[in-house]
């Protein structure tokens, strides 16, 4: 995604916030957990194509295992614990907290924080801000997450109750215990 704008002095309710986003439908809008509204706008060419190989290999594997989960790009907006809307560039959630959840709440802006989430930086993206997103994600039970930094070829990996390891040009990730036996591979993503 692209470098976002947040605007602090516009603290939105959720009914404020649900008509902004049904007012301009060709945007994509995220919410701070203290009802900041957060612009975010479409991304370049190269970034849609890195997003596309993150997201087409993270379906691949969950399509091969429905049974463990269901995978989301980043259209959808989930509501964490602390209220704020986040819209990770791919994520998923395991089967029995997905099933748990009302029609309604799937059909919805989706009431939980993924298990899995990935943020990728674009060349416009602020480190620092994707930083604080993914420790936020962490924060709200996220049990696994990969800030992933094309430019820098460095992936952070976030884990529950963890320090935050740097990699350094890996050529592929594991989804270790969260998304047993998928790997990502980063050669189109680094390219």
């Amino acid at each position: 995604m692209n470098s976002s704008l947040t605007i602090n002095s516009l603290k939105l309710s959720d009914a404020e916030f649900e008509r902004i986003v049904r007012a301009n439908p060709e945007s994509n809008f995220e919410q701070t957990a203290a009802g900041d509204l957060v612009i975010v706008p479409p991304t370049g060419g190269t970034s849609s194509r890195k997003n596309r190989s993150l997201t087409g290999q993270l379906d691949t594997w969950v399509e091969a295992n429905l049974n463990l989960g269901e995978g989301f790009d980043s259209n959808v907006l989930f509501v964490l614990p602390n209220g704020a809307k986040r819209s990770p560039d791919a994520s998923w959630v395991e089967r029995r907290r997905w099933d748990a959840l009302t029609p309604q709440q799937q059909d919805g802006y989706v009431p939980l924080c993924p298990d899995f989430v990935v943020e990728l930086r674009s060349p416009t993206d602020s480190l620092e801000e994707l930083q604080m997103k993914m420790r936020e994600y962490m924060d709200n039970g996220a049990r696994l997450g990969w800030l992933i930094n094309p430019q820098d070829r460095q992936i952070e990996i976030s884990r529950l109750g963890q320090q935050v390891e740097v990699l350094q040009s890996p050529i592929t990730l594991s989804g270790e215990d969260v998304l047993t036996g998928f790997v990502l591979n980063l050669q189109r993503i680094f390219n």
